[in-house]
């Protein structure tokens, strides 16, 4: 591919998101830690490490598979985000901060995707 996983601004804003979904949810219950602790972050870590396989893929086409991987795993999380707020784990307030990061990572993603498909 054109540029290292690594110098993708799509790739550096989702590893800077994993870290915010790490601190959110180091403030649940213990009780949640094998649910939705886990469920969370994995998806969140799903996201730049699925940027970062298709980008060492060999063709724009498999990279665009993966980043609709990486979409998946940020509908996924915006779920969780969602059943959060209702269980009174996080707050309005902080889930429409999470979930509007997430939107825009989302948007750099579907970008991405479209530049790839017009090669």
């Amino acid at each position: 591919m054109a540029k290292p996983h690594h110098k993708l601004n799509v790739w550096q804003r989702a590893m800077a998101f994993v870290k915010d979904i790490y601190q959110v949810t180091a403030r649940f219950p213990e009780e949640e830690k094998f649910g939705l602790v886990s469920q969370m972050r994995r998806a969140a870590i799903s996201i730049p490490s699925n940027i970062a396989e298709g980008a060492a893929r060999n063709t724009h086409r498999e990279f665009v598979h993966f980043l609709h991987i990486a979409q998946g795993s940020i509908s996924e999380l915006e779920t969780q985000l969602i059943i959060s707020k209702d269980l009174g784990l996080i707050s309005e307030e902080s889930c429409q901060k999470i979930i509007a990061e997430l939107d825009e990572i989302s948007k750099m993603v579907v970008g991405l995707q479209k530049s790839l498909t017009k090669h």
